[in-house]
């Protein structure tokens, strides 16, 4: 179980992000996950899942499997398909906003197992620099 508690994490978020209301970064959160836990699998998933707040947890472990892999840019393409309005560069913000403040609230571990299931390039979405040799 998570130590967070969801308005913790929202907070987290809008300060990361500097969105300007609790909702707002709610909104981001909601959709970062949702498209995060269609391409994280098994274990993995589920611990990812029981780390974050109950409702975080929910939103990653309830999705259904991608039917492909994505590059980072093509996950940040997606997930601006699911913001009205959003540009790549506004998405980019936002998955980051989000998912940068992972690593501290379920641990560097979680995220190593994470990334491990991604295809290169998600490591600088997670805030993290990404030391992968190109292929």
């Amino acid at each position: 179980m998570s130590s967070l508690r969801w308005s913790e994490l929202v907070e987290v978020v809008r300060q990361s992000g500097q969105y300007l209301s609790e909702s707002e970064a709610e909104r981001v959160i909601r959709i970062v996950l949702s498209a995060l836990g269609g391409h994280v699998h098994g274990d993995v998933r589920d611990e990812l899942a029981s780390r974050l707040p109950e409702e975080a947890g929910r939103l990653v472990a309830t999705q259904l499997p991608a039917t492909r892999r994505l590059t980072a840019a093509q996950f940040v393409d997606s997930v601006a398909a699911r913001i009205l309005g959003a540009t790549p560069a506004t998405a980019r913000w936002d998955v980051t906003s989000v998912l940068s403040v992972l690593p501290k609230a379920v641990g560097n571990e979680v995220i190593d197992q994470v990334l491990e299931q991604l295809s290169s390039g998600y490591a600088l979405l997670f805030g993290r620099a990404d030391l992968t040799l190109a292929t």
